[in-house]
């Protein structure tokens, strides 16, 4: 077996790879519901070689998630239900469809317009689907409702903030930024009131309330907030390191660095990042 450039040998890779004689015996033990953290986390690490503009790494993390679409495309054909070409014609069949303003004769020439189309062909095709369910007598779709398309398994950040956009194209949304920052006010201060309670269940459930506002606000001003966290946490990654080179290089252990002694070095690193940013 050799590398190729041809999806098809993947396929066969995969294919051998679950052959339960002569297969990997960690492969062919998997199901859908045992690879699907490892789905995620490649989706993920695909972000981050983004957010890193590593090239090398793109290369090998999409290669990985794209190992992921033939798994799951594999365990699926094995249970007679479909196999990668089937979801190769699916996602054609979807883009096609969805860009009558290149491949048909269509109106829309802006992306507002190009949008609004969008959003209509994929109310069709959730009426088609709904009927073809039925057809086939399979229970009442999941994603009923408004907010049905959004789904559950999205991470947290990004469900609230496509909850919110979901609900705002129905009217159900503030038309400016500054009521959503008292909102995020009131929450803070529901905050600190089950915290002097010492209400732990409370505790939780308004900082939902509050994490909920932030991304809510994140959504108005344009910043996305899963990705502004994404920016905060590589900001804090750098930092800390700096921390840790700082005192390394001193001859200090981060485990006998006071809390004093860390706060000047973090300090120094956000320091030198202003000077690197002008």
């Amino acid at each position: 077996m050799q590398p190729s450039r041809d999806i098809d040998r993947l396929i066969e890779i995969m294919q051998a790879l679950r052959q339960p004689e002569t297969g990997c015996p960690w492969d062919i033990v998997q199901t859908f519901e045992t690879i699907k953290p490892y789905t995620i986390e490649e989706a993920y690490e695909v972000a981050d070689a983004i957010e890193r503009n590593d090239m090398d790494d793109l290369c090998e993390e999409l290669g990985d998630l794209l190992l992921q679409v033939v798994f799951h495309a594999r365990i699926a054909e094995e249970r007679g239900a479909f196999d990668f070409g089937s979801v190769v014609e699916a996602v054609t069949r979807k883009m096609i469809r969805r860009h009558p303003h290149v491949f048909e004769r269509s109106d829309a020439q802006t992306p507002e317009a190009v949008k609004l189309q969008w959003d209509a062909i994929k109310q069709a095709e959730k009426r088609e689907r709904k009927e073809r369910r039925a057809l086939r007598g399979l229970p009442e779709d999941p994603l009923r409702g408004h907010l049905g398309s959004v789904q559950r398994s999205f991470p947290a950040l990004v469900e609230a903030l496509k909850l919110q956009e979901r609900a705002a194209k129905v009217g159900f949304d503030w038309s400016e930024p500054a009521p959503i920052l008292d909102k995020i006010e009131e929450e803070i201060g529901e905050l600190r009131a089950a915290l002097a309670a010492g209400d732990q269940t409370a505790v939780a459930d308004e900082l939902g309330d509050l994490i909920f506002a932030l991304v809510n606000i994140g959504r108005h001003v344009g910043a996305d907030p899963e990705m502004a966290l994404r920016g905060t946490n590589t900001k804090f990654r750098n930092r800390f390191s700096h921390i840790e080179d700082s005192l390394a290089a001193n001859g200090e252990s981060l485990e006998d660095a006071t809390l004093e002694r860390m706060e000047d070095l973090w300090q120094a690193a956000k320091q030198i990042e202003r000077q690197l940013a002008k």
